[in-house]
């Protein structure tokens, strides 16, 4: 539908912003990230690589879970670019992304659950 045809004419300012509106495609990276964080595992995990680096044992028993399922959460958010891993040996470690969008969500974990983070000001 044409902005300049809209059902009901609320004057000049009406329909600006709908002008400006990105598209689906645009904001699917946006819904990919939202839909991976909608489980709380997954945000602990993201809490968790903020404030240290660790290995997939430590997180699994942190977690108390298991070391696949753990994997797998690691996978998706890697996947994600919300972490990174090193090998140090035969060690793999985890940490959280040096990125915007981590740092974001981060900050927006502390500010929802009104916590502070350990340590210095997280990632």
């Amino acid at each position: 539908m044409s902005l300049n045809k809209l059902p009901h004419d609320h004057g000049p300012a009406g329909g600006h912003a709908a002008a400006h509106m990105p598209s689906a495609q645009a904001l699917f990276p946006v819904s990919q990230t939202l839909r991976l964080l909608g489980d709380a595992t997954r945000l602990r995990i993201f809490w968790l690589l903020c404030h240290c680096r660790e290995c997939v044992v430590n997180i699994s028993a942190i977690m108390d879970m298991s070391s696949p399922a753990v994997s797998h959460h690691l996978k998706q958010l890697r996947d994600a670019g919300l972490i990174v891993s090193s090998r140090q040996g035969k060690e793999v470690y985890y940490a959280a992304a040096d990125t915007q969008t981590a740092r974001l969500l981060h900050d927006m974990m502390e500010q929802l659950l009104d916590m502070s983070c350990p340590g210095e000001n997280g990632i």
